[in-house]
């Protein structure tokens, strides 16, 4: 029996970068739900940064979503 060494740290690299990249991901969309609206800022209108936080997690977990789509239509196909 012969082990492909190359082959297996390629996937382990792969796999890690994944990983990480998948949790970071989600950590963003967790940071961006999680941000409320400042009753003391003056100016601007008062829900834009909680906003734009709000549609960037949705953005965050929609990549997450099809990352992960992806990884079962790989291991399905």
């Amino acid at each position: 029996m012969n082990i492909d060494w190359a082959a297996l740290g390629t996937v382990f690299g792969v796999s890690l970068v994944t990983t990480v990249a998948l949790v970071g991901l989600f950590t963003l969309g967790i940071v961006g739900l999680s941000k409320q609206p400042d009753p003391a800022a003056q100016g601007g209108p008062a829900g834009t940064p909680v906003l734009l936080a709000r549609a960037g997690a949705y953005v965050c977990f929609g990549l997450c979503a099809a990352a992960v789509a992806y990884g079962i239509y790989l291991i399905v196909a």
